[in-house]
């Protein structure tokens, strides 16, 4: 028996796992999905969640394939001499329990950085998870009238601003950016952002880099800043340092490096999603998010099959579509991208947008639940002592009889 254990119940982590159930045999591989959570969290909606808007509950046991066995718990540590995941202490599992692996799918996530900021992390709340966001929507009842400042030029600091601009039309809301809030956008794109923060009255802040979150106010590198009631930290992302602390090879923000099959330095780990610095055409590693995190889950799935069958993965393919943001649920702007991931000049506006992005979210939480194969659900048969076999065969074609 083989056990392949999935860390991680995201975009990239969940479909990883079922589309490895859809292929194998439970008598051959066992399959284990690791998550802190157990719900499956859209995390491109938590700024929703933040302004007191419903969002159902969506159960992990109603996502997994039959077979996959999902243990809810916190790692603290991978030891890859004894390939086992040490785990911390819940109510229902021993301090220091452990977890051990023959395969490791490393897809970890990434949260929003307030280490890099002295007081951030005590003055300032995040969209992390879904129980941070509901702290923020009982900030906001609490005080309608309170000033409110989104730190961050990124998609969620954007998108943050314009729902609680939307939602809590009586507080003041303020959104503070190192550049021009949307800059990686094309000017029609950027053009449409700023006309919306106009409607929803955000005001903006550029050019200015907040070196300390005190308790009420920001200190900029030129200063004093704003002062807030609640301060919505979104400025840039961290990933776990499990890896790292690992010994695995990881780049200067701590994402695992791996070849083009999503392999790490070390061949019983692969790394998938936003700790994983997948190179390609793009550069040295994939952009952070859901709409790239989500296209490793099936590729890693399939290459874990062939490599546990015999056969030769092939290399990881992707190529950038879009970029979808709301500003509230009455302006939207989808921004279309080439391959590389560099803004076109076409874009959707508006309702269409809106429509646009919901229709992509809602298909990638189907997709982590029916990750395929579409056509024909195909099992193989595992070879354990060609796992590291050289000369594997071509599996382009297989020919392994149907499940």
């Amino acid at each position: 028996m083989h056990r392949v254990v999935v860390l991680g119940a995201g975009y990239a982590g969940l479909p990883a796992v079922n589309r490895i159930a859809r292929q194998t045999y439970r008598d051959e591989v066992e399959l284990v999905l690791v998550s802190t959570h157990d719900s499956f969290v859209e995390r491109p909606r938590l700024h929703q969640l933040a302004t007191g808007q419903h969002r159902p509950d969506l159960p992990l046991t109603g996502f997994l394939a039959p077979g996959v066995t999902l243990r809810i718990g916190r790692v603290v540590q991978i030891d890859r001499a004894h390939r086992t995941l040490r785990m911390a202490g819940t109510s229902t599992t021993p301090a220091h329990d452990s977890l051990a692996y023959d395969t490791l799918v490393y897809a970890a996530g990434s949260t929003i950085d307030v280490d890099a900021v002295p007081g951030a992390a005590e003055n300032a709340r995040t969209v992390t998870d879904p129980q941070a966001a509901l702290d923020i929507a009982g900030a906001l009842r609490s005080e309608p009238h309170c000033r409110v400042v989104v730190v961050g030029g990124g998609l969620t600091g954007l998108e943050l601003a314009g729902e609680v601009a939307e939602t809590q039309p009586a507080a003041d809301v303020t959104l503070l950016t190192i550049g021009e809030p949307g800059e990686w956008l094309s000017p029609r794109a950027r053009a449409y952002v700023g006309r919306a923060f106009d409607d929803l009255g955000v005001r903006r802040l550029t050019g200015m880099r907040v070196v300390e979150v005190a308790p009420g106010r920001l200190v900029t590198e030129h200063g004093s800043g704003p002062r807030f009631d609640l301060c919505l930290w979104a400025g840039g992302f961290s990933v776990p340092r499990l890896a790292a602390d690992a010994g695995l090879d990881v780049d200067d923000h701590g994402r695992v490096i791996t070849d083009r099959t999503l392999r790490s330095s070390d061949d019983r780990i692969y790394a998938i999603g936003d700790s994983a610095a997948v190179p390609g055409p793009w550069g040295a590693a994939l952009a952070m998010g859901c709409r790239t995190g989500g296209f490793t889950g099936p590729s890693i799935a399939d290459t874990l099959v062939a490599r546990l069958t015999g056969c030769e993965p092939r290399p990881f393919r992707y190529r950038y579509l879009h970029e979808c943001l709301s500003l509230g649920r009455g302006h939207a702007v989808v921004q279309f991208l080439d391959a590389r991931g560099r803004p076109k000049d076409r874009i959707l506006r508006g309702r269409a947008a809106e429509v646009y992005k919901n229709i992509v979210l809602d298909s990638g939480r189907w997709v982590a639940k029916h990750p395929g194969p579409y056509l024909r659900r195909r099992r193989r048969h595992v070879t354990e002592d060609r796992l590291h076999d050289s000369g594997l065969r071509d599996c382009a074609t297989p020919v392994d009889r149907a499940g």
